[in-house]
C-alpha cells in the first residue's frame, strides 16, 4: 500500500555501522556469574523490595512491586538466592549509586508456575494491570510504563497507532533482528494494543535501509489476518523518534506540551509489543531483552540478555579487541559511557558498544561559536541551539527556558554539525539540571513556608478558641452570680438597689471577661503562693510549750524583772521596750 509520507525538518545522515552485527541470527547470552537488577527500571516511581536477604527465587518471580499507577514491577532473571538488597552502581551519566536487588544464579534458570493471561474474558484495566505487573515497559530507550500508555484519552478519539521499528540511530540492530526474527509475535502484541485503543488504523514504520525486516513484518501481518500496514520510512537520524516517525507518517506535529493522545496518535516500539505478547501469552514477564554488542569488537552480533547482566562479563560474548577503553549503552549520538565496566543491563540498555580512541578519535578542542547556523538547521524541533548554547554558557537559565530548551530530546544533531565541535547536548544537559535542582530547592522552600504559615494559623487558631472558652465561662459565672443575687433578692436576703444592679451585669463583654478572669486567677494563684510561704501554727502553742512558758515567766517574776503573773496576764500585748 502506498502512502504519502511527509517530512520533519533537520536530521542528519551519520554512517550507519550496521550491517556488522546483522550477520548472525539472536543468540542466547549464558547465565552470568552474579545479577545485579536495579528496583528503578523505568519513568516513575522506584518500585518496593518484596524480597530479603538469603530468599530463594525462581524466573520470573516478583521482588520489585509496582509503586503508584505510573511503575511497573520488576522480577527475578533467573533462579538462585539473593545475596544483597541495596545500593549499587547504576548505567546513568551520573554514576550515583540505586537500590537493587542482588542475586545469585544456582545454574538451574528454573521458572515460575506460568500460564497464558485469559486475554478474551478480561477487562481493558485488567490488561493494563497485567502488563503493569509483568513489567512491560518502552523498551526502545524511554522506559514508560506501557500500560500508562495503553489509556486512550477521554475526549480525543484514537485514530493512528504507530509502531516504531525505525531504529534510526547508528550501530543499533536489536529492533531489525527482532523483527526478522519474531514478527509473529509482534503482530500479536501489536493487535493486544489495537483492541485496548481502538484506533481506525495501524502503522508500522521501518527504515527503508532493513528490507529484511519489512518484508518479514509485512508476511506476519497476513499470516495473522491484520490489516496493518507496514511503511518504509526514508533513512534520516532521528526517524526513530516518536514525534518524527509520527510526523512522517501522519503529517500530525505533537506541539511540547502536548501529548500525541491529545491528537489522536499513539506510538509503540515493536521491541515493546514482543514483550507484551510474551506475558499475556506465555506468562513471561520481563526478565530478558535483545542486545546489540558492537564496535571495537571481533565478533558483533545481537544476544538476549538476562536484566542484571554485568555488562562486562556480556561483551566478552563479542571478543572486545584489546584497545577497548570502555563501554558506551546506547548509540553513538545518544548514548554515554557507562561509569564502570560491570554495572548491570537494564530493560533500557539496546546496544553495547565497545570504544576505543580508534573507533572514536578525541575530538578536536572547543572552538568559539560562529553563529552559522548549522545546529538550527539539523535540529529536528526546530529550535535554535546557538541560541540555548549561550544562555546555558551564561548560567542565564531563564533565557534557556524562554528558548524552549525542555523541547530538546537531546539526539544529538546540532553537535554532530558544529563546525567549531562545540559538545552542545552536554550544555543543555547541563541546564536542565540545574533548572530541575533549582524547581525541588525552590519546591521545598514553598513547603517549609505552607508548613511555617499553619503552624502561625493553628497557633492563633488556638489562641482564639481558648479565649472564647475562657469568655464563655466567665459569662456563665457572671449569670450564675446574677440569678444567686436575683434568686437572694427576692427571698429578701439582699437589699432591692443590689437586686437592681445585677441585670446590668449580665450583659457581659467576653473579652473583657476572659480578661478579668484570667486576672483573677493570677491573683488567686499569687495568695495562695504567699499563704503557702507563712510560717504554720505560729498563734497556737502546745501544752509542753505553753508550760516551759510559764515556767519562764515564774522565773522572772521571782527575779524582779517581770511583773506578777495576775500583771503579766492583764498586759499580754506589752512591747519588748516596756519590759
Amino acid at each position: 500500500m502506498l502512502m504519502n509520507l511527509f517530512k520533519f525538518k533537520g536530521g542528519v545522515k551519520p554512517p550507519t555501522n550496521k550491517t556488522q552485527s546483522t550477520g548472525r541470527p539472536i543468540a542466547a547470552a549464558p547465565l552470568p556469574s552474579h545479577l545485579a537488577v536495579p528496583l528503578h527500571q523505568s519513568i516513575g516511581g522506584t518500585p518496593r523490595p518484596v524480597v530479603a536477604v538469603g530468599d530463594k527465587v525462581l524466573k520470573g518471580q516478583l521482588i520489585g512491586e509496582a509503586d503508584g499507577w505510573i511503575s511497573a514491577a520488576v522480577h527475578a532473571p533467573t533462579s538462585g538466592t539473593v545475596v544483597a538488597v541495596g545500593p549499587g552502581k547504576q548505567p546513568h551519566p551520573s554514576g550515583l549509586d540505586a537500590d537493587c536487588v542482588f542475586i545469585e544464579p544456582d545454574g538451574r534458570d528454573e521458572w515460575i508456575a506460568r500460564q497464558p493471561f485469559d486475554l478474551v474474558n478480561a477487562t481493558p484495566d485488567a490488561v493494563r494491570h497485567y502488563l503493569q505487573q509483568s513489567g512491560v515497559v518502552g523498551l526502545g530507550g524511554a522506559v514508560f510504563p506501557t500500560h500508562g500508555k495503553l489509556t486512550p484519552a477521554k475526549t480525543v478519539p484514537m485514530q493512528e497507532l504507530v509502531i516504531n521499528g525505525a531504529e534510526c540511530e547508528p550501530f543499533i540492530t536489536c529492533d531489525d533482528l527482532l523483527m526478522r526474527e519474531r514478527a509473529i509475535d509482534i503482530v500479536r502484541g501489536i493487535g493486544v494494543f489495537r483492541d485496548l485503543l481502538q484506533p481506525q488504523k495501524v502503522l508500522i514504520g521501518i527504515e527503508d535501509n532493513k528490507p529484511e525486516a519489512a518484508a518479514a513484518m509485512r508476511a506476519a501481518v497476513e499470516a495473522c489476518g491484520e490489516d496493518f500496514v507496514v511503511v518504509q520510512v526514508p533513512t534520516l537520524y532521528p526517524a526513530g523518534g516518536a514525534k518524527q516517525l509520527i510526523r512522517v507518517l501522519t503529517g500530525k506535529e505533537v506541539p511540547a506540551a502536548k501529548r500525541s493522545t491529545d491528537l489522536g496518535v499513539q506510538c509503540f516500539n515493536v521491541a515493546t509489543a514482543y514483550t507484551a505478547w510474551r506475558a499475556i501469552a506465555h506468562g513471561e514477564p520481563v526478565v530478558s531483552r535483545i542486545v546489540t554488542l558492537t564496535g571495537n569488537v571481533r565478533q558483533p552480533g545481537n544476544y538476549e540478555v538476562l536484566i542484571g547482566t554485568p555488562m562486562d562479563e556480556l561483551l566478552q560474548l563479542a571478543q572486545p579487541n584489546p584497545d577497548t577503553d570502555g563501554i558506551v549503552m546506547g548509540g553513538p549520538m545518544m548514548g554515554f559511557l557507562v561509569p564502570e565496566p560491570a554495572v548491570p543491563v537494564i530493560k533500557a540498555t539496546n546496544c553495547l558498544i565497545a570504544h576505543s580512541e580508534r573507533l572514536f578519535p578525541p575530538k578536536a578542542p572547543e572552538m568559539p561559536c560562529i553563529r552559522c547556523g548549522a545546529c538550527a538547521q539539523a535540529c529536528p524541533h526546530e529550535l535554535q541551539p546557538f541560541e540555548l548554547y549561550w544562555h546555558a554558557r551564561a548560567k542565564d537559565f531563564g533565557k534557556t527556558q524562554q528558548y524552549h530548551i525542555f523541547d530538546c530530546i537531546e539526539c544529538g544533531c546540532c553537535s554532530f554539525v558544529c563546525p567549531s565541535r562545540i559538545p552542545l547536548v552536554q550544555y543543555f544537559r547541563f541546564a536542565k539540571s540545574e533548572i530541575w535542582a533549582r524547581e525541588k530547592e525552590k519546591k521545598a522552600a514553598d513547603e517549609a513556608k505552607t508548613r511555617f504559615e499553619f503552624k502561625q494559623f493553628r497557633e492563633e487558631r488556638e489562641k482564639a478558641e481558648k479565649a472564647e472558652k475562657l469568655a464563655k465561662a466567665a459569662a456563665a459565672q457572671a449569670a450564675k452570680k446574677a440569678a444567686e443575687a436575683a434568686a437572694a433578692a427576692a427571698a429578701g436576703d439582699a437589699p432591692a438597689t443590689a437586686v437592681a444592679e445585677k441585670p446590668a451585669d449580665l450583659t457581659v463583654d467576653p473579652a473583657e471577661a476572659a480578661k478579668k478572669a484570667a486576672i483573677a486567677a493570677a491573683m488567686a494563684r499569687a495568695k495562695a503562693q504567699r499563704e503557702a510561704a507563712q510560717p504554720k501554727n505560729t498563734d497556737a502553742l502546745t501544752p509542753e510549750q505553753a508550760r516551759d512558758m510559764a515556767e519562764i515567766d515564774a522565773r522572772r517574776v521571782q527575779a524582779g524583772i517581770a511583773d506578777t503573773p495576775a500583771e503579766a496576764a492583764a498586759a499580754p500585748t506589752a512591747t519588748k521596750t516596756e519590759e
